[in-house]
């Protein structure tokens, strides 16, 4: 972190605090917190410091909510529609504060903000059209004379905790499906990114959200999320985030809707043949976006041997001319980790390969407190570069002989997100769908690709969940079986 800005003391936002039962509070339990720019200390924002207290009112306005049935599936259909037309409004609005509070470079946050927009749009479509059907009871005796339909319900309050990389974004993937569905919120945004969070939830209080159908409540993951969890009037939980927090967080609430969008290292395949080319070009971005701080980065990239070199040299010459520095200059490409201490663990995985007999081709140093985009070649499968999610500017290259060695090297991992194979042959294609163990299998494309509306989530240590409106309304609302009988 840069040191001349730390001592800023007028904050670079305003905010009214968090937002419980229709009402914002100007402080939590525990006071307020500071929100400081990860790239040269700046004061983004104070907010409340929430605590127990604050989240049982929460749930408890959450569930009055619930009861009161007041906000009908037509008025959220317009909140929905409203909220994405006010977002595109004010793109560069909440581009600028998701930059601040996470370091995501400028025009990289004007892409997660457009995204926002995208997912509040489809969230409202889906809100017109999920249903229930018709139950041919009469296909069986014991149907005889009977008529039955489903409905589907809102399975009840959702706690969404929501991670630091996409500030924006991913809490409009919680957000718009649960009020899609009928399902009132209480959000925990990450403690280091919440002002995106507390922005967007000001917009849809101003357009009309009934008190108690969205409550933030800001705060740090053992109090405030610890709290979400394990309350008995949560029924649905939704957490982005890392592997472990997530699976332990599962673990504590074994009666509940647990759905966990996790961590990975995702792997992309080039092939011989293959348009190599442009698998480098995307690679570049796909690789280094936000600072590599995606679920899906990608992380371990596997080059056939016929065509390595040509893909190695360039795709290093590209990562060579990214641009680092200040998140909020035009021209930065990527900038600051989340913390320090992530700077300097990354740093340590870096040296942890290279002494295990890996090679720094571009990058591995930090420059004005950013670690440059880093290509490391050779890392043994054993090195946590290769084994664990990254979450910093890092990809490794490793060359292969064959398609199956290409696939099985993929497939060693505990992970399971998505992955990503350029080939033009298409029964290799094919093989790849069927043998790669991940949520998502992308042919000719990086596995950082991600559309808001496809069903997106992972399998092993990578979560249990497909995010996307229609896939997330499908599993926040329940059926219930209608049945008549003259």
């Amino acid at each position: 972190m840069r040191a001349a800005e730390t001592n800023t003391a007028e904050p670079q936002f305003s905010l009214p605090g968090m937002l419980i039962g229709g009402e914002w509070v100007p402080a939590g339990e525990n006071g307020l917190a500071e929100v400081r720019a990860p790239y040269d200390g700046r004061l983004v924002a104070r907010v409340p410091a929430g605590g127990t207290g604050d989240v049982d009112r929460a749930v408890e306005s959450a569930v009055a909510a619930l009861n009161r049935d007041d906000f009908a599936r037509v008025d959220r259909i317009r909140v929905l529609e409203q909220t994405a037309a006010a977002l595109s409004d004010r793109r560069d609005h909440f581009a600028r504060a998701i930059a601040m509070e996470s370091a995501k470079p400028l025009k990289t946050a004007r892409v997660e903000a457009a995204r926002a927009v995208d997912t509040f749009a489809f969230a409202a479509a889906e809100a017109r059209r999920y249903a229930g059907e018709m139950v041919p009871m009469d296909a069986s005796a014991a149907g005889a004379g009977k008529t039955a339909f489903t409905l589907r319900v809102p399975v009840g309050v959702v706690a969404a905790i929501s991670p630091f990389n996409f500030p924006l974004n991913l809490v409009a993937h919680k957000i718009a499906p649960a009020l899609a569905a009928g399902c009132p919120v209480v959000l925990k945004p990450a403690s280091q990114t919440p002002v995106s969070a507390l922005l967007l939830a000001e917009l849809l209080d101003g357009l009309g959200t009934p008190a108690g159908w969205l409550n933030v409540v800001t705060g740090g993951g053992s109090t405030v999320g610890e709290a979400l969890v394990t309350h008995e009037d949560i029924a649905y939980v939704t957490f982005t985030g890392s592997s472990e927090v997530g699976w332990a967080m599962a673990a504590k609430a074994p009666r509940k809707k647990v759905r966990l969008e996790l961590g990975s290292n995702s792997p992309l395949i080039v092939d011989d043949p293959a348009d190599w080319r442009k698998a480098a070009s995307k690679a570049v971005t796909a690789g280094f976006s936000h600072a590599g701080q995606s679920c899906i980065s990608t992380q371990r990239i596997y080059v056939h041997a016929g065509v390595a070199e040509d893909f190695v040299e360039t795709l290093v010459r590209r990562v060579e001319d990214l641009v680092s520095g200040d998140p909020l200059a035009e021209v930065t490409d990527v900038s600051s980790l989340i913390s320090e201490n992530d700077t300097e663990r990354v740093r340590e995985w870096i040296d942890e390969a290279v002494a295990a007999g890996a090679k720094v081709l571009t990058g591995g140093d930090v420059v004005d407190g950013v670690l440059r985009p880093t290509v490391i070649e050779g890392a043994p499968p054993t090195t946590r570069l290769q084994r664990e999610e990254v979450f910093g500017p890092v990809v490794t290259i490793t060359r292969y002989e064959s398609f199956d060695e290409a696939l099985g090297l993929a497939n060693d991992t505990r992970y399971g997100l998505q992955a990503g194979v350029y080939t033009s042959d298409l029964g290799k294609a094919l093989r790849a769908a069927k043998v790669l163990r991940f949520g998502g299998v992308l042919i000719n494309d990086v596995p950082t690709t991600r559309a808001d509306q496809q069903p997106y989530g992972g399998v092993k240590d990578s979560g249990n969940t497909r995010e996307g409106p229609a896939y997330a309304i499908e599993e926040m609302t329940e059926l219930r079986l209608i049945s008549l009988q003259p």
